[in-house]
């Protein structure tokens, strides 16, 4: 792999999910059009999620006061300018689109991830496909994502979408910091108060983690590994608010269609 090329840990998620839900020959996706542009609208936010600009505050979404630079810059400055907050399901039916993915794909095929390939029809229409060119990232994910499936189903849990560690430490005692404490009797040593903190590499990350429940919400998942069991990855789609709109979404697309095809 070229030595510029990113490895899979530094993917954003709109990229690793348009990677893993494209045919690696034809360039074409592996789920219907309007469920890869809906799962991208999913992965943005979840992206933007993870990065701290928005959190999920009751049942709207809302923009932080701060936020790292991101490739998704465009949608943040949408989401902040809104005069009253949407819910997730209502961002990823403004965000989805054909120009949104397209951006997304050119992105991977200027770091040599996929190829630019296009195709005329009828000698009018040009076709845009992207063959990948560099299997190493996508196998890089495949690789973590078989890890986080094959390890104890309690490893997979939703993403923390509270303040980061620094603003909580800031935040001073937590409920729980206290029944800790409480739970300690007098006499006890200050080394019982607390156990030790579970080992994170003992578990998934949480971007493989969103990265499973946005292909999971797709469809893609059972496709990518028809003979892993699935279920607990499909209680964690439930679980995370950006998969979960998306598979809402998804469901208003399909009963639309069906109520239109029976028209």
């Amino acid at each position: 792999m070229d030595a510029e090329t990113p490895k899979a840990a530094e993917l954003n998620l709109p990229q690793a999910f348009l990677l893993l839900a494209t045919n690696d020959m034809n360039g074409k996706p592996e789920v219907p059009v309007f469920a890869l542009r809906t799962t991208v609208a999913g992965a943005i936010l979840a992206e933007l999620d993870l990065i701290g600009a928005i959190e999920l505050q009751g049942k709207r979404i809302r923009a932080t006061g701060d936020a790292p630079a991101t490739d998704f810059q465009r949608e943040l400055e949408v989401i902040r300018g809104k005069s009253r907050p949407h819910t997730p399901k209502g961002w990823v039916g403004m965000l989805e689109g054909r120009a949104v993915v397209q951006r997304v794909y050119e992105g991977m095929a200027s770091l040599g991830i996929v190829e630019h390939v296009g195709e005329k029809h009828l000698g009018r229409f040009r076709a845009v496909r992207y063959p990948e060119k560099d299997h190493a990232p996508e196998s890089a994910l495949l690789e973590k994502i078989q890890a986080a499936l094959s390890g104890a189903p309690s490893d997979l849990e939703p993403p923390a979408t509270t303040a980061p560690d620094s603003v909580a430490a800031d935040a001073g005692t937590t409920d729980a910091d206290s029944a800790t404490r409480d739970a300690g009797a007098p006499g006890s040593t200050p080394d019982a108060v607390a156990p030790a903190a579970k080992p994170v590499s003992k578990g998934p990350d949480a971007r493989t983690i969103v990265l499973i429940a946005l292909l999971q919400a797709s469809g893609m998942l059972g496709k990518l590994f028809p003979a892993a069991d699935l279920t607990r990855a499909t209680e964690l789609s439930k679980d995370y608010w950006p998969s979960r709109a998306v598979e809402d979404e998804l469901r208003m697309i399909r009963l639309a269609e069906q109520e239109a095809a029976n028209l």
